[in-house]
This record gives structure tokens, C-alpha cells and sequence, in this order.
């Protein structure tokens, strides 16, 4: 009977003092685009929360108690990084007290460290505006670095969940076979947009120019992270009329005052572009974001 007690105890400890599995917690997505893939990855094994939505600005974003509730609990930190996050993910890692998700271990993931990052500075100076040392961090707008990031995050949550790692490879490769045909489709319908020069608001579309061959013909910020100024849009209405770009783009954290002006002065259109998953009510998930980003520009420069 005693020893009958002592399995009991033995196997009621085990449940309540064992670590629980990744399905019962929490991926702290730093960005939508980054929760969006790993829900795409763990479906209903994991429980997905987006710091930060499309209507927001990554770079300014308050580290409220609630995020640190919520890195508290997580398993699993999904950010882009390339110090996108630095003015609020330290104080929220700091804070969370949870060392599962502290830089350098298995449930912290930084997305911009396994693609090749754009517009590196050769020269750090804050007279230049708000540069990346790390280069551009807006990775998630070439297809390809999702894909990319997909790899490694389901390499991640495998690595975290064993018990659910079959599940895991099963949903990479389904979505790695989707993903191959739906930038094949992309591409197909991007070609009509190669070459066409457009104003851009922040430098947040760079990789899209990138991957579709668009060009970049000027930007709504003198300098990256400084709001527009009535003195370069002038200069930019100027610029407009002797070389008009197609369209001019802005996202939905961007006030919208300044794509108008210079639409309504140089006769170019102006278009809002998704940016990420939210965005707009097509762009509900990855797939959703490029089909509607290559449809709005498809729309607006033909």
C-alpha cells in the first residue's frame, strides 16, 4: 500500500510540476506578419499573439505591462530585429523575467538574421535620420525571406515541442509547396510592374522594389524616420514634374496627408499598400498581403 502511495504521489507530481507543452502557450509575435507564419506553421497547437498591428508603427511602440504579461508566458519571441524593436523589446524581455525567450536561447528568433538585409549604412551618423546599422529591416516584403523564415521557425518550434514535431514538418512543407506556387503567380503578375517608378513615404518597401523590379523615384520623409517637410515636398513636386513616378505609396500607420498633397500637385496617384498582414481587409493573412499589395499597384499604375 505504501509503495502503491508513493507511484501516486509520484505520477500527481509529475503532472503538476512538469513543464507543460508549447500548444498550452504562448508565440509572441513581435510583428502580424511573423504571427501570421507561425500560425501557419502550428495551427491550433499554438496560441499566436502579434505585439503590434498594421496600423501602428514597429519602430514606436510603448513596452506596456500587458506585453510583458505576455512575454511572460511565452515560449516561443518571434521579432524581426535589425534593431526595428529597440526602442521597446529590451524593456519587455528585461521586464518578462522569462529566460526561455532571452536572446541567444531556443525561443528567441530574430527574422532579419537568416535573409540578406539591404541598404547597409557605410556610415552610422544620426544626422542621416533613423538608419539601421543592421541594414533595412522590412524583410517580410520579398516573398522569398518569408519562405526563408519559415525554415527556421518551424526548425524552432520543433526544437521547442517535441511531442509535436511531426506536426510541424507536416504543416512546413504544406505551406512551403503553397508558398513556391503562389510567388510563381506573384512573379507572373508582378512583371507588369517592373521598372515603374514610385514615390514611397518610409523606406518599408524596399524589398518589395527589390524583388518586383519597381524603382524607387523618391520618399515622402527627407530622411528616414523624419515626417515630411513642407520645404522637400515642395522639392519633391518640383522633382515630380520633370521625371513623374507611376504612383506614390504609403502604408497604414502613415498619415495619408502628405501622399495627397503631392498627388493633387504632381497629377500622380496615391495608393495605400497593406505593408503587412491587416493591413486591409484582403491582406488577412500572408498570402492575402501580396495578393493585395501586387493588385493595389497593379490598379493603380496601369
Amino acid at each position: 500500500m505504501h509503495l502503491l502511495r508513493t507511484a501516486l504521489w509520484a505520477g500527481f507530481a509529475a503532472l503538476c510540476f512538469a513543464r507543460p507543452s508549447l500548444a498550452t502557450h504562448s508565440v509572441f509575435a513581435c510583428e502580424p506578419e511573423w504571427a501570421s507564419l507561425a500560425q501557419e506553421l502550428g495551427g491550433a497547437e499554438l496560441t499566436v499573439f502579434s505585439a503590434t498591428t498594421a496600423f501602428q508603427d514597429h519602430h514606436r511602440i510603448e513596452a506596456k505591462p500587458s506585453l510583458i504579461a505576455r512575454m511572460r508566458n511565452a515560449d516561443l519571441v518571434v521579432c524581426t530585429g535589425a534593431e526595428v524593436e529597440i526602442g521597446w523589446l529590451p524593456v519587455l524581455l528585461t521586464q518578462s523575467g522569462n529566460d526561455r525567450i532571452q536572446p541567444g536561447s531556443p525561443g528567441y528568433l530574430e527574422a532579419s538574421q537568416y535573409v540578406v538585409r539591404l541598404e547597409i549604412p557605410k556610415v552610422i551618423d544620426r544626422a542621416l535620420g533613423d538608419i539601421h546599422p543592421s541594414g533595412n529591416p522590412h524583410i517580410h516584403l520579398d516573398p522569398r525571406n518569408i519562405a526563408k523564415v519559415a525554415e527556421v521557425l518551424a526548425g524552432r518550434l520543433v526544437e521547442l515541442d517535441h511531442a509535436n514535431a511531426e506536426l510541424y514538418k507536416t504543416r512546413a512543407d504544406s505551406f512551403a509547396k503553397r508558398w513556391q506556387s503562389a510567388i510563381e503567380g506573384w512573379v507572373t503578375r508582378a512583371a507588369a510592374l517592373k521598372g515603374i517608378p514610385i514615390v514611397v513615404y518610409h523606406k518599408d518597401m524596399s524589398y518589395f522594389i527589390n524583388w518586383s523590379g519597381m524603382r524607387e523615384a523618391g520618399a515622402l520623409e527627407p530622411k528616414p524616420g523624419i515626417p515630411p517637410t513642407p520645404s522637400h515636398l515642395a522639392e519633391l513636386v518640383e522633382r515630380m514634374q520633370r521625371n513623374p513616378a507611376k504612383a506614390i505609396v504609403y502604408s497604414p500607420y502613415n498619415s495619408p496627408k502628405a501622399a495627397e498633397f503631392l498627388s493633387e500637385r504632381a497629377k500622380i496617384p496615391e495608393v495605400m499598400l497593406p505593408y503587412t498582414v491587416g493591413g486591409t481587409e484582403k491582406a488577412k493573412d500572408l498570402f492575402g498581403l501580396f495578393d493585395d499589395t501586387i493588385d493595389r499597384l497593379r490598379a493603380t499604375v496601369k
